[in-house]
């Protein structure tokens, strides 16, 4: 099934519960406090453990966050048989790489080019490929940027910096709890000659969900 949406496609837009006498009313406001909170109280409970916890944290954070999808890219701008394969079969290429496991059962590789410029989002909560950029951006589980970029691509893009000719279309890619995308970005100019290790560097987090472009060297 095409999960690619419809620009012109509406979307539920977010609501304002004012209920106080409900527990989340109980919680700090700011998002990083009600965190603290929860964990707080899970740990009272013996819910979670907090050094597991934080283990995990530091797993997706700084020993995979982006950089394994980093390598996937960097290789499909090198490599154009490792680009064809990617494209017609992302889950196998990824597992290959030991790229697997969490939220990235299923994957599939989109590019952009001139014509078309891909963009990632999903509607219903935040389904991410954790394996290749590590754990999902705060903004990405937002309900404005997942009602709004399904109405207004070109608008949110432009709100991230990413201005696009006229004709350039936008095709927005809704994840599900079965599939996960990863955009190839364009490979920037000047790249050429450079080895796959550097030019991992160029390749950004939100290049790999649209919401931005690779660095220039």
């Amino acid at each position: 099934m095409d999960s690619r949406l419809s620009l012109g496609q509406s979307a539920p837009m977010p609501h304002d519960h004012h209920d106080h006498d409900h527990p989340h009313a109980l919680l700090p406001p700011e998002p990083a406090l009600r965190v603290k909170a929860l964990e707080t109280l899970l740990t009272r409970k013996g819910l979670i453990d907090p050094a597991a916890l934080d283990e995990i944290i530091d797993t997706y954070e700084n020993r995979i966050g982006p950089r394994n999808g980093a390598q996937v890219v960097a290789r499909a701008w090198s490599d154009p048989g490792f680009r064809t394969a990617l494209l017609e079969d992302a889950t196998a290429v990824v597992a290959d790489m030991g790229f697997f496991g969490r939220q990235g059962e299923h994957m599939v590789a989109v590019e952009n080019t001139d014509e078309v410029h891909n963009i990632v989002v999903c509607t219903l909560c935040s389904c991410y490929p954790w394996p290749l950029l590590g754990i999902p951006p705060g903004w990405y589980k937002s309900d404005a940027y997942r009602a709004r970029v399904v109405r207004e691509p070109r608008k949110v893009l432009a709100e991230f910096g990413v201005e696009l000719p006229e004709q350039t279309a936008v095709r927005v890619w809704d994840s599900t709890a079965e599939v996960r995308y990863l955009v190839i970005p364009q490979r920037p100019a000047g790249s050429e000659g450079l080895s796959e290790e550097k030019l991992t560097k160029l390749v950004t987090r939100d290049s790999m969900i649209g919401t931005g472009l690779a660095k220039t060297p």
